[in-house]
């Protein structure tokens, strides 16, 4: 068997499926979308989410912490980083405010992926993501490990985004949504005592 890691840029992913105007779709189990998108002959070793909180929303911290709580039940790793403060001006009318920037995802991605390749976790390893910035990463892994295969995966609609990535990568392709329909989580997740530990948040309901 041929052994398969996917690895989530959580914030490129979620703003692909926000873009679609169909929340339900983010209620998504990875694991799950990762046993489908594996080929016939792999089985499926690691999921990989990396993203980080927005404290400051309320509702959407509160999503996304749900979400967090049903990925880890379902086996899948979740590194979170973190958004930094930045003080901003107009030059124009010398208003000021406070914005904020997510820091160190894609770079905790990047030094985990090299690292499986270099403990040799996986023989293919797919990003679900369609960001340039892990282009260097990429490069990196074919060149250290020219007999793993790295599969770049665009997120929904996504696929000019990840032009960059492609060049790089052993193959390309975009997720379809059809893929993501048949992964949805369950309503409620529950532990093996069959309490509750994440319930999926009105907004994301299925529209069926």
């Amino acid at each position: 068997m041929q052994r398969l890691a996917l690895y989530v840029d959580g914030f490129n992913f979620y703003h692909a499926i926000h873009d679609l105007r169909r929340p339900h779709l983010k209620w998504v189990n990875l694991y799950r979308l990762a046993e489908l998108l594996a080929r016939p002959g792999e089985t499926v070793v690691a999921v990989k989410y990396f993203s980080a909180f927005a404290t400051w929303l309320r509702d959407e911290y509160a999503r996304h912490r749900q979400y967090v709580r049903a990925l880890e039940a379902y086996g899948v790793e979740v590194t979170m980083a973190h958004f930094k403060e930045k003080k901003m001006r107009c030059f124009n009318c010398n208003a000021t405010w406070v914005s904020r920037e997510e820091k160190e995802t894609d770079v905790h991605l990047a030094l985990r992926f090299l690292a499986d390749a270099e403990d040799n976790l996986f023989d293919r390893g797919m990003l679900l993501t369609a960001d340039s910035d892990l282009v260097p990463v990429v490069r990196m892994v074919k060149a250290r490990h020219p007999l793993k295969h790295i599969t770049v995966a665009a997120p929904p609609r996504r696929h000019r985004h990840g032009r960059h990535l492609a060049q790089v990568a052993s193959s390309y392709f975009q997720v379809g949504t059809s893929k993501l329909e048949k992964a949805l989580l369950p309503e409620v997740i529950t532990n093996a005592r069959g309490q509750a530990i994440a319930t999926r948040p009105e907004s994301y309901d299925p529209p069926y």
